[in-house]
């Protein structure tokens, strides 16, 4: 008859007494040594991205804000060569309807003169700065007539700029999705 071992925890049927014993593994001083030390070394390993002066900090914020301007006056005014200077050459940009457009095509859309702006007003700017990345999210309030679709209404839109090898910020993306009001279908 199988019996409950009575000096183990286990607590399973069994005909043998069953004693448990904890193995212990001796942890010397050089073990914790080792240990720590490789620790350390994995910690200052993780690559870090260099702290932006706060004063370039600083001065990279208002040359983004001063493009931003840049490039809405460019929008407003029709101004083919301040648009043309600002996109990089492999800028895109996917518009509120999902289409994609490249540089060229974007300045062409601009030089055709179909599309008219009439006001851009923008709010709740953030500016995130990544190396030479920067990163801009707004809210824009366009009016603007376009034969092709609506276009005037609520927009939120990310901007990429990135500092090319000569030190220019450009434009490399641009995204803009449409704020939509509750109810609305389209």
């Amino acid at each position: 008859m199988a019996s409950i071992a009575r000096h183990g925890s286990s607590g399973l049927p069994s005909v043998t007494p069953m004693d448990t014993q904890r193995v212990m593994f001796p942890v010397s001083r050089d073990r914790c040594l080792a240990i720590g030390v490789a620790l350390g070394v994995l910690l200052f390993a993780v690559p870090r991205l260099p702290a932006m002066p706060r004063a370039e900090k600083h001065e990279t914020r208002h040359q983004i804000e001063h493009l931003e301007e840049v490039w809405r006056n460019a929008m407003l005014k029709g101004n083919i060569s301040a648009l043309d200077a600002l996109l990089a050459d492999d800028y895109i940009a996917i518009t509120p309807t999902g289409i994609l457009q490249s540089k060229e095509q974007t300045l062409d859309n601009l030089r055709s003169g179909t599309m008219r702006i009439k006001s851009i007003a923008l709010t709740d700017r953030k500016i995130r700065m990544y190396g030479a990345t920067a990163l801009v999210t707004s809210r824009a309030e366009v009016d603007a007539t376009d034969p092709g679709a609506e276009i005037s209404g609520s927009y939120r839109y990310t901007r990429v700029y990135v500092k090319d090898a000569r030190g220019v910020w450009r434009v490399v993306s641009f995204e803009a999705s449409r704020i939509r009001e509750p109810g609305e279908t389209h």
